[in-house]
């Protein structure tokens, strides 16, 4: 077993996931990334009732239409905006006008921002350009760490129920009537 061990710390090869575009090489530019997937979710969001009324008409259509695939469901892009209402360990209720009543939308805040959606939101960011499935997760955290800087770090999340806010953001379609969002854009009125 130790001999095992010895082995593959020599042919283990440690690439950094960078939080300062792109895969270039073995590294991954978060901070640019994020700006450039930023763009993409914003020019590519729907409102969040025309989202609605698309996915209950027809679900698959309207992953097809307006999302990207992804792991388990498309990844949609969301715009709204809504009344903060109860939350826990940083995922907020959002009261949205328009959405169906047995629609809940939550909005991640942090300090944990769960899920790949950021990584999975363009497309184009493939297990393939990575050396292994350590680094593909590693560059999904390093997004959601570039987004909580540039977005929500000027923003006191620790409170904002009663509060307006305007939202585009990304959410994986998996329960139609609840989804998760993580911003690209905050503001608070």
């Amino acid at each position: 077993m130790l001999i095992l061990v010895g082995v593959m710390a020599w042919d283990t090869t440690v690439v950094p996931i960078d939080a300062g575009s792109e895969v270039q090489g073995d590294q991954f530019h978060a901070n640019e990334e994020f700006s450039r997937i930023q763009r993409d979710v914003e020019e590519r969001a729907i409102a969040a009732p025309d989202l609605a009324s698309a996915i209950a008409e027809d679900q698959a259509a309207a992953g097809e239409e307006y999302g990207v695939p992804g792991d388990a469901g498309p990844v949609m892009p969301v715009t709204f905006t809504g009344v903060v209402g109860e939350g826990s360990s940083g995922a907020y209720e959002v009261d949205v006008d328009g959405l169906p009543e047995d629609l809940t939308v939550r909005l991640q805040t942090g300090p944990a921002i769960n899920g790949t959606d950021l990584r999975d939101a363009p497309g184009d960011i493939e297990f393939g350009q990575f050396t292994n499935q350590i680094e593909y997760q590693d560059a999904g955290s390093a997004l959601n760490e570039a987004m909580k800087a540039e977005v929500l770090a000027d923003i006191d999340t620790s409170d904002l129920t009663g509060k307006t806010i305007e939202v585009t953001g990304v959410f994986q379609l998996i329960n139609p009537n609840n989804w998760l969002v993580t911003p690209v854009d905050m503001s608070v009125q």
